[in-house]
């Protein structure tokens, strides 16, 4: 009998393996995809967070990786759920895979097995979606088999903190279930956190990024309107942060990237919608944030007339095309509603990133540069977008005219945003 199924072998939930893995467990990895199993089971990693050697690692701890169902759910004491939660065409949840991965895990549900949900979602999902799905096995959760849901904190790239050394939040469906839940992530996890129940754990995932959300919308639009007072923002954002108390620091960017900010506060503003209200943070932090693409094109092209050039037909150079930097992730990024604008606009697209060899924005490829130097030294205008280190302000200084989205350039000879 194996100790835990991990369902979805992403950045979520391959990171729980490994972790699993060093702890001693005997780990079995479910996933829809061929391709990731296949090239999980050859010991290659497709994640920013795991090395090949990881993989390897884990395939010599015992690691199984599976595309069926009966092999991985069969014999296992736990069930985790780390299934990706996208927003569907009207811009709500798609609970698709969520639903999928429950009947999948129902059809084998057996007493005494813990499931856990760590997909992001709204308040009430485990316990009206996920549930009734489990209990159509004929098991009751909280009596013969236990639920709870614990939110992924997932930060890709973040070399301080990983799954072991992030508190991790529980909330069961019942006080046994949560401490079912407590009992087996304390064996990879650090410090485990009670929630009081699972929409008490759900609600503190969406809290955590609606937070940043609005606070990040907020900066963005104090850029705007900064830049047409002639006051530095980011000046007065390093000022505002030496204070000790009641301020934490936010700064301006080309928009928002990644899973967590763009799309799960829509999950807690679909929620209160179906309540009667609505959201007004959210939806204004949402209209501010999406946005933001559209006025750093228009940045560029009056910085490129103020040049005395037609931004149609000029070469725009894109540095940077990933959510965040160091990165390979492209999820959600505001580099293609950037560079789709800035088509519009009739300017050359080129871009650069050391972690991206091939790009494509609504299905035509931009073309990728080599030489970092060369396209500087010849492109109208270079654009940064995130801010890899590979781009230090010394390299960047090579360009005929940089607008810098990210602050990295402080000295005066790049427009910063």
């Amino acid at each position: 009998m194996r100790d835990l199924a991990v369902v979805g072998l992403g950045y979520v939930g391959l990171p729980l393996v490994r972790e699993a893995c060093r702890a001693g467990l005997r780990v079995v990895g479910l996933d829809v995809s061929p391709r990731v199993v296949a090239g999980l089971a050859a010991g290659r990693s497709h994640i920013d967070d795991l090395s090949d050697a990881d993989v390897t690692a884990m395939l010599a701890a015992g690691l199984t990786v599976t595309t069926d169902a009966d092999e991985a759910l069969s014999s296992v004491g736990t069930v985790v759920i780390c299934v990706p939660t996208p927003l569907d065409d009207d811009g709500g949840p798609d609970l698709m895979a969520v639903r999928s991965a429950a009947a999948t895990v129902a059809d084998h549900l057996r007493p005494g097995m813990l499931v856990v949900l760590e997909s992001t979602t709204y308040p009430g999902t485990t316990d009206e979606v996920v549930r009734p799905i489990l209990e159509k096995s004929g098991l009751t959760a909280g009596v013969q088999f236990a639920l709870a849901f614990s939110p992924e904190r997932i930060d890709p790239g973040n070399p301080t903190y990983g799954l072991r050394n992030t508190p991790k939040v529980v909330g069961g469906h019942t006080a046994q279930c949560t401490e079912r839940a407590v009992d087996f992530y304390g064996r990879i996890c650090d410090r485990v956190v009670r929630a009081k129940g699972t929409r008490e754990a759900e609600m503190a995932k969406l809290l955590e990024n609606t937070y940043r959300h609005v606070n990040i919308a907020l900066v963005n639009e104090m850029a705007i309107f900064c830049h047409e007072l002639g006051i530095d923002l980011r000046d007065a954002i390093e000022a505002a942060a030496t204070k000790p108390f009641g301020f934490q620091a936010f700064h301006p960017g080309p928009g928002v990237g990644g899973h967590c900010i763009p799309i799960d506060p829509n999950y807690l503003s679909y929620k209160v919608k179906r309540l009667g209200y609505p959201f007004r943070f959210v939806e204004l932090a949402q209209e501010i944030n999406q946005r933001m693409p559209s006025y750093v094109a228009q940045r560029v092209q009056d910085l490129v007339n103020d040049a005395g050039k037609s931004v149609r037909g000029s070469t725009v150079l894109i540095l940077g095309v990933t959510y965040k930097p160091n990165i390979a992730d492209q999820r959600e990024s505001p580099s293609r509603p950037v560079a789709r604008r800035l088509r519009r606009m009739g300017t050359n697209l080129v871009f650069h990133d050391p972690y991206v060899t091939e790009w494509e924005v609504d299905g035509e490829p931009v073309p990728r540069v080599d030489d970092l130097d060369e396209a500087l030294d010849t492109a109208d205008l270079a654009l940064l977008l995130q801010d890899h280190a590979v781009y230090d302000p010394q390299t960047l200084s090579r360009a005929r005219l940089l607008f810098d989205t990210r602050g990295r350039v402080r000295d005066g000879t790049a427009e910063v945003l």
